[in-house]
């Protein structure tokens, strides 16, 4: 896999949250870390402390965590999606939640400490930081009332419009669990729709 540089790491955060100036990119560009990591590769374990925003560049990233022994799967991203334990990165706290790959994953973290640092003085980079935040909790709202209010089928047909990559590339029982269903209700619905 053939990595951006942070210039460009930069830009596309910038392109996807809130333009930033030239000398805005660089400071962030400044602050980015690459990391290549294998497929099961653990980013966050149980324990852990969040430290960074995880911006993936190339792969398939999972949080789940451990309820009665069984594994639960929160939320999948892939290309252009961050992922973070908002919990455990803003009090730095232990985490219940762990990230790992689900492919050989380009990643850069965006050092939480460092990005505060910056914020203080680039007033876009905070804006930048405010709606990378407010897409976050956004996202997670949504995907909380769907859990909450729509039928199995629903929950699975609005992952395929909004989602189609999770449910291209991801094994069917991390799909189920990220839908609050069993694997065999799973296949009834995908049934269902064929």
């Amino acid at each position: 896999m053939i990595k951006r540089s942070t210039i460009e790491t930069a830009r596309t955060l910038s392109s996807l949250y809130y333009a930033l100036s030239k000398e805005s990119l660089l400071a962030l560009s400044d602050i980015l870390v690459y990391k290549k990591c294998r497929k099961g590769e653990r980013l966050i374990d149980e324990g852990d402390v969040c430290k960074n925003l995880i911006f993936i560049e190339k792969g398939l990233v999972r949080q789940f965590y451990y309820k009665n022994g069984k594994e639960l799967t929160e939320h999948i991203s892939y290309e252009n999606g961050i992922v973070m334990n908002i919990e455990s990165l803003f009090q730095q706290e232990p985490s219940r939640l762990m990230i790992e790959t689900l492919e050989a994953s380009n990643i850069w973290l965006i050092p939480l400490n460092d990005l505060e640092r910056i914020s203080d003085s680039f007033v876009d980079i905070q804006r930048l930081y405010r709606t990378i935040l407010k897409s976050s909790l956004i996202e997670s709202q949504i995907k909380a009332d769907i859990l909450r209010f729509e039928p199995a089928n629903v929950r699975y047909l609005k992952l395929m419009e909004y989602h189609p990559e999770i449910l291209k590339r991801t094994p069917l029982v991390y799909v189920a669990s990220l839908l609050q269903m069993t694997p065999e209700t799973l296949s009834r619905v995908r049934s269902s729709l064929l």
